[in-house]
């Protein structure tokens, strides 16, 4: 079937669209309704369906032949470290630890909070909470207290998971002191935490709560599947929000499985017994969706990687477990890549590897610059696909089909919508815009399958912050348009478009521009306040290492190549080096952040920024190039 067949049939018919896709997985009982309203008035996916989303990522495949293929292969260059579980091996862990967490009274619609590293028994757990029907709910390895206290407070956990440290490059983190005060501060008390212990650092015991992971396995009964509706929820996972309170996107059991399945195929084009790599980690969507879900709900086996890009050990890090695993699809930031060009170069990193295994690289995450894109491309000679998606809707909202029908890809777009998906560029009065012309990104209702449906115990939070800007849309927040040929082009979001002297530009627009610089490794560009037009744009650079330049004659460069693509309405005038740019664990750079230090507004450090130490260095960079509004 080609890409406009797919799509139009998902768009015009979606009950028998999804329908039929849902026929692809193995439910416990075949649900007869496959699109129905909830009591809130919000579509709802295979409300009358059974099944357990971990019976179908580990013990289907066990029962159907693939027991003893590799279901996960752990790399840890960080510890030194290398394990490869089987399907087998992995159930039988995840029914122990299922098990374990039985034992501490948890039920099918009780929360679990996993709050650990990159290691093979973050999967385990998650994994052992969906067979029990639990919900789970990852925090990101090494959140501050508060931060996590938060969640504690917000999902309401009977039981918080946890390891005795996380790793990073040439440190390590220890994570029980971290969790203690984060209980310290919660008002919800969960009943016990189960604490993993790493041999890097041994965590202090609370006694009559903390339960050691090892010991508890060692004489843990294996625990059964436990059946859920489609409608029941599979885990929480926390998105910042607009108001400073993280928001609790909700994903429900059946729409996630129908959705994540179909997507191995059509989109990444991945067989049963493949190697798929999401260079993630487990306390972000993408590692939800594409590190745990996806690949073993699609009988693949499944990389988890707890290193970086690059200085773990070098930039060649990527090309080597791309070649030891034949990975044949690589998923990754376009931050990584970045970081990769930066540190090397001329690619002396790859040439020891043999690639040949690798077949596409995917992209998601923040936005794909065209220097990032034809850099990646040009170096490894594959394929490159953008694709952009979101937390709330747990897969790719627009990409590439190409496991149905690979377009030719556009630098910049992040190609078509996917099936289910019905884009639409709206004015700020909720009419469709014309091909060519900026606008809001909204996604007419119904979402496909795998969408949030609420916002954990905040319906009303979830209706106001995405349903009601355009009635009958989801709004996505993003701002872009659609070219000639239906490509959508996504500019950042719309809070990214600065209004100088009356005219609305992109940032994101800039961005390229800038980006394309040969001594530029990577960018952003800002609205700061101006008395006169409003705002005004202020590009802040990172050079390639081993690039010599004279940062005046830079900077005169680069307005001269946005003046010359944009023009002078841009006002584009100012372009300055730093050493290193504030972003969050993900990769995403903090622009609304950056803005406020600017603006000389009050703001607080997110929960989710890598680099804190980045924030005072860039304070006074921007102080002393005038920038900062006192």
């Amino acid at each position: 079937m080609s890409y406009q067949a797919e799509y139009s049939k998902s768009i015009e018919t979606p009950e028998q669209f999804w329908g039929e896709k849902a026929q692809a997985v193995e439910w416990f009982k075949q649900p007869e309704t496959i699109l129905s309203q909830d009591e809130n008035g919000i579509y709802r996916w295979f409300a009358d369906g059974e099944l357990n989303t971990a019976y179908l990522a580990l013990d289907y495949h066990v029962e159907n032949g693939r027991a003893d293929q590799d279901a996960l292969i752990y790399d840890s260059p960080v510890t030194d470290t290398k394990r490869r579980y089987t399907y087998r091996e992995l159930r039988d862990e995840v029914a122990k630890f299922a098990g374990v967490l039985k034992a501490q009274g948890v039920e099918k619609g009780d929360r679990v909070v996993v709050y650990m590293p990159m290691i093979p028994e973050a999967v385990i757990a998650m994994l052992a909470v969906a067979r029990l029907g639990a919900i789970h709910s990852v925090v990101f390895g090494g959140f501050a207290p508060h931060e996590l206290a938060v969640r504690i407070d917000d999902a309401e956990p009977k039981v918080v998971v946890t390891a005795s440290c996380g790793i990073e490059i040439a440190k390590v983190i220890p994570y029980k002191p971290m969790l203690d005060e984060a209980i310290t501060k919660s008002a919800h008390q969960p009943d016990s935490c189960i604490v993993f212990q790493r041999p890097e650092v041994e965590a202090e015991m609370v006694a009559g709560r903390d339960i050691d992971w090892q010991e508890a396995m060692a004489t843990a009964e294996p625990a059964d599947c436990v059946p859920v509706k489609g409608t029941d929820p599979l885990y929480i996972l926390y998105t910042s929000g607009t108001t400073g309170k993280p928001k609790g996107v909700v994903r429900d059991n059946g729409g996630h499985a129908v959705a994540l399945k179909y997507s191995m195929k059509s989109i990444y084009n991945i067989e049963p017994g493949e190697v798929f790599w999401a260079a993630s980690d487990v306390g972000w969507v993408v590692g939800h969706s594409y590190i745990v879900y996806g690949p073993l709900l699609a009988g693949c086996t499944t990389v988890v990687y707890e290193g970086k890009p690059i200085k773990t050990p070098d930039a060649g890090a990527f090309w080597r477990v791309c070649e030891e695993y034949k990975v044949k699809a690589l998923f990754a930031a376009p931050t990584a890549f970045r970081a990769i060009r930066k540190e090397d170069p001329d690619s002396e990193y790859l040439k020891p590897y043999d690639l040949s295994g690798l077949e596409t690289i995917f992209m998601a995450g923040e936005r794909l610059d065209p220097p990032t894109y034809h850099w990646t491309k040009d170096t490894l000679g594959k394929p490159v696909v953008d694709h952009w998606w979101q937390t709330e809707t747990g897969w790719a909202i627009c990409g590439n089909l190409t496991g149905v029908e690979m377009k030719e890809p556009k630098a910049g777009s992040s190609t078509l919508p996917i099936p289910g998906f019905n884009v639409q560029i709206l004015d700020s009065a909720g009419q469709e815009l014309p091909n060519g012309e900026q606008g809001s990104i909204a996604i007419k209702l119904p979402l496909p399958p795998s969408c949030l449906p609420t916002v954990w115990g905040d319906f009303e939070r979830f209706r106001t912050g995405y349903l009601s800007e355009y009635p009958g849309y989801y709004s996505t927040g993003d701002g872009g348009y659609k070219d000639e040929d239906g490509y959508v082009f996504i500019m950042g979001r719309t809070d990214d478009v600065i209004n100088v002297a009356g005219h609305r530009l992109s940032t994101g627009e800039m961005e390229e521009i800038v980006a394309g610089h040969p001594a530029v490794a990577e960018c952003c560009v800002i609205g700061v306040n101006d008395p006169l037009k409003g705002q005004q744009p202020v590009g802040m650079v990172l050079i390639k290492n081993g690039v010599d330049v004279d940062e005046d004659e830079l900077e005169a460069e680069l307005v001269g190549m946005v003046r010359k693509e944009i023009g002078a309405v841009a006002c584009f005038k100012k372009a300055i080096v730093v050493q290193r740019l504030p972003k969050t664990r993900s990769g995403k750079i903090l622009r609304k952040l950056l803005r406020q230090i600017a603006d000389g507004s009050e703001y607080s450090i997110p929960s989710t920024i890598d680099d804190p130490a980045s924030l005072p260095e860039i304070e006074e960079i921007m102080d002393r190039h005038g920038l900062v509004t006192s």
